[in-house]
């Protein structure tokens, strides 16, 4: 029960925000914890819509509990305002019990379906595909979209293995695609649990699970009762539509769900299909008519206070509210000021002298028209830069954590932008420090280049970065728009950059630097392959790196002009980068595509793995060196000694680092075409540093010049060496056992 435990505080601390989610009118809306089953979900005849909504409360000997119709799918709780549903589904495990001489297998893999109903999808940005065990490969398969996967997950004593961390030691996690329906797990011991792990690590696991609710405990979730422990299940989080048109499509037709009055449509991310909202200022069920739909919220009542704040008077009107000051008093804005009292004019004129008063009148009249004239320029930089959408969006999505700030907040943040507080500097702007009121600490980007982007596009696009979740990105916490250049509010990193860390001096082991660059690369190909659109970053560099307080890496920098088509033929036709780093095919078509940031990674691995910079002068004149052009040449003729950094030569991992200079110079090819996605490289660096774990050979100068002199980077038809490095890698596991 430990994760579904896991799973309930989750749902008690960070709860979701209060709807009239009801079922239709006559209808059973309760199923042993199920309550409140929402329509189009419901339970008996003419209670759920057609298309999979139908529920099953099946009677047990614990009481009654809710299945997806026809399955083996559980049902813990259903999201009406996100389109999400809660589900448990089996664990695959592989346990091994020795009795004597003899090996008892316990080994079962696990199956979910939701190919017959087309309305469920697996959540690929809520669900992570996590194995456990320290002597464990475990496979992931979707039969119908051709799509496998694994995850290697291995260690050889207690004190390897970290709580909390997914690293590939003792616990293993991976991405899993867009579209997924089918969920077929097996896991298994590399060595039938016969090794020097069996006396505390008897059993393997493999399953999908919500990422935001599971917790690795280490060791003891390698015991045999974890299975027992979990219920037999983990939570998983499907995302649901009303399937088979879009919102243009569906509004005309005779079976349109967004029934209430007060409704709003939108295409569904996930799945080809659509799902119903209420209308910003209402909240309620969308799918149902009359009093089950969507009801105005009253924006003055207590339980509206907070999000709807209002200093002064509050009048509650149909999808909205109005706040004004009372007769004599004034606010610059009601809603998040104080009113206050009226300069008192008339005793001033009567005490002083109607001279002076004259005189005073005329300054508060000029002063009145300089702050309307000022406000109504904030009004007129809000409106441009889509804050009128951007906070219509937010209100029909109460679950995002996205804020607008004002001028003001930014500038009470940062102490008026003092220089102090500068993080940064370049071309296009300056990052400042600041401290919001609750304490956080954060970044703010105020750039100084006009992006000629449309209003509603910029609210959108701020939308899909806020919710951007990979632990090496760093999140986008809001922004201000009532200045004429958007300023963007991100998480703050206190560790500086990769390029400061590279060029400071400082020892890195090779080991630290495979696992940084792992982090990125992991961050930049969920940016290609799991964002919704996906997203070009355009300016990869080892100073668009930070650090936090443990190094580890955080991708920062990507912008919203960069976020992709959705039509895959269209590329991104923006420029803008860093010399030394951008791709040479990118400069002569003007086209930025996701291997431009293939190449550029390139050239952040080099610069890591010989610490020296993309661009150096060349003996103190004007003509500039390229790092790119003399690792590829330097590789090409056999001479990538005299320009790989000595410290990771002392560490005598030759097999290793050949692969490596590999995978670089793949990345550096003068073709899109030749270089690897950024999905094949995070994977391969993942392999490598695993292989790193388990490997120590010392380093011999003459068994390097011999490797070079095979490889060259005309590799034949095992380009990559990845084949003979997870050859090696295995006999190193099978060898240690």
């Amino acid at each position: 029960m430990m994760i579904l435990v896991v799973l309930l505080l989750h749902q008690f601390l960070c709860p979701t925000p209060s709807v009239a989610s009801q079922a239709k009118p006559g209808c059973q809306d309760t199923c042993g914890n199920l309550t409140n089953i929402p329509y189009p979900f419901g339970i008996g005849p003419n209670c759920y819509r057609d298309q999979g909504f139908a529920i099953d409360c099946n009677s047990t000997d614990h009481g009654s509990v809710p299945y997806l119709s026809g399955g083996n799918i559980l049902i813990n709780d259903i999201y009406l305002l996100t389109g999400e549903m809660n589900v448990s589904t089996v664990l695959a495990l592989d346990c091994y019990y020795n009795y004597g001489n003899q090996t008892i297998t316990n080994n079962s893999g696990s199956f979910a379906n939701l190919w017959s109903d087309r309305t469920y999808t697996f959540s690929d940005s809520r669900n992570k595909f996590t194995v456990l065990g320290c002597d464990t490969r475990a496979y992931f398969t979707d039969v119908v979209l051709g799509f496998t996967t694994g995850c290697i997950s291995v260690c050889s004593s207690p004190s390897m293995v970290t709580n909390g961390s997914c690293n590939g030691i003792g616990c293993c996690q991976t991405s899993i695609p867009k579209g997924v329906r089918n969920i077929d797990v097996e896991v298994h011991s590399f060595s039938n649990n016969s090794s020097r792990v069996n006396y505390f690590n008897p059993c393997n696991y493999a399953f999908l699970v919500d990422q935001e609710v599971f917790i690795f405990h280490g060791i003891s979730d390698f015991s045999s009762d974890f299975y027992e422990r979990n219920d037999r299940r983990a939570p998983v989080v499907l995302d649901w539509v009303i399937r088979n048109q879009t919102c243009a499509d569906a509004v005309t037709a005779s079976d349109y769900a967004c029934v209430s009055q007060n409704s709003t449509c939108y295409d569904a991310p996930n799945g080809d299909g659509y799902r119903c909202n209420c209308s910003a200022g209402y909240r309620g069920n969308p799918y149902l008519k009359d009093n089950g739909g969507c009801k105005d919220i009253d924006e003055c009542s207590m339980d509206g206070a907070v999000a709807y704040p209002c200093k002064g008077i509050c009048t509650n009107t149909p999808g909205s509210y109005l706040c004004n000051c009372r007769k004599g008093k004034h606010s610059d804005d009601p809603k998040l000021f104080e009113c206050r009292s009226s300069f008192p004019v008339i005793p001033v004129a009567l005490g002083i002298g109607i001279p002076f008063i004259l005189i005073l009148i005329g300054s508060w009249i000029f002063l009145g028209h300089q702050m309307r004239k000022l406000n109504n320029l904030k009004d007129q930089f809000f409106e441009q830069n889509g804050g009128l959408h951007l906070q219509q969006l937010l209100s029909s999505n109460p679950n995002i954590t996205f804020k607008i700030f004002s001028k003001e907040d930014i500038e009470r943040a940062t102490d008026k932008f003092n220089q102090n507080n500068i993080l940064g500097q370049g071309g296009q702007g300056m990052v400042f420090k600041g401290v919001l009121p609750d304490n956080r600490v954060v970044a703010v980007k105020k750039s100084m280049v006009v992006n000629e982007m449309q209003n509603t596009q910029f609210a959108n696009e701020m939308i899909i970065l806020s919710q951007i979740n990979h632990r090496n990105v760093v999140k986008l916490l809001g922004c201000c728009v009532e200045v004429e250049v958007p300023m963007l509010v991100y998480e703050y990193i206190s560790n500086g950059t990769l390029f400061h860390l590279i060029h400071g001096g400082r020892l890195i082991p090779l080991k630290d630097r495979l696992r940084i660059v792992t982090e990125t690369a992991s961050a930049i190909a969920y940016l290609h392959s799991a964002a919704s659109p996906p997203i070009l970053h355009g300016d990869i560099k080892s100073s668009n790196i930070l650090l936090d307080a443990n190094y580890m890496a955080k991708v920062s920098d990507f912008g919203a002009s960069k976020l992709t088509p959705l039509d895959k033929d269209q590329f991104a036709t923006f420029m803008q980068g860093t010399w030394g780093y951008l791709d040479p095919e990118c400069l002569q078509t003007g086209q930025l595509t996701d291997k431009s940031d293939v190449y550029s990674f390139g050239v952040v691995l080099a610069e890591f793995l010989t610490r020296k910079k993309a661009v150096t002068s060349v003996e103190g004149i004007v003509k500039e060196k390229s790092l790119a052009n003399t690792f590829v040449t330097s590789m090409k003729e056999n001479r990538i000694l005299e320009v790989l950094d000595p410290q990771i030569l002392k560490e005598g991992r030759i097999d290793l680092i050949i692969e490596v200079c590999k995978l670089i110079t793949r990345c550096l090819s003068m073709t899109g075409e030749e270089r690897p996605t950024m999905k094949e490289v995070a994977m391969e660096l993942e392999g490598l540093a695993m292989f790193e774990i388990h490997s120590s050979v010392p380093y011999n100068p003459e068994e390097m010049e011999s490797l070079l002199g095979q490889s060259s980077c005309n590799c034949g038809d095992d380009s990559t060496g990845l084949y003979s490095l997870e050859k090696r890698a295995a006999l190193s596991i099978e060898g240690g056992r």
